[in-house]
């Protein structure tokens, strides 16, 4: 973790204005992957949302354009997870665990179970019904392969 990582971390308000970036984030992808628009034209209509002033911009731009970026990436990460063709899941439930995976892949100062959470609040929140259990279930699984140290040492903690 950065100095200034970890100062964000300490900021007061720090947890919700990553937490706007995913909910913003999941919106333009969702909208990438049911039309195709362009990641910079996404960003200036999701500039108008209220509450974009008070996102972490740097998180915003990395989840948007980065899961946009690596979206074959992703996708073959998350085909090895899935029940399904990535292109059958719903938009949602796509959007949310390409952000996970991405958090997963890029974002190593968050720690896993926090990228696992918050990909379980954004599905609970914008997602089906039981979509968060999936989500749950298939980011398990993505942060096992991703992160196999810091999941075996999770694990270890929980069992002693």
């Amino acid at each position: 973790m950065t100095a200034d990582t970890k100062a964000a971390a300490r900021r007061p308000g720090a947890n919700a204005a990553r937490r706007r970036a995913r909910e913003l984030a999941l919106m333009g992808l969702y909208q990438w992957l049911l039309s195709g628009a362009d990641g910079t034209e996404i960003e200036a209509h999701l500039q108008a949302e209220e509450g974009f002033d008070k996102l972490d911009l740097v998180h915003f731009d990395a989840l948007l354009h980065g899961c946009i970026r690596d979206a074959a990436a992703l996708d073959a990460v998350l085909a090895r997870h899935v029940d399904r063709k990535t292109s059958l899941l719903s938009p949602v439930e796509h959007a949310v665990l390409m952000i996970g995976v991405y958090e997963l892949t890029h974002c190593l100062d968050i720690p896993y179970r926090v990228a696992l959470n918050e990909g379980v609040e954004l599905a609970k929140s914008f997602g089906g019904t039981d979509g968060h259990k999936y989500v749950n279930g298939v980011l398990d699984k993505a942060a096992a392969e991703l992160r196999p140290t810091e999941v075996a040492a999770a694990r270890a903690a929980r069992r002693a």
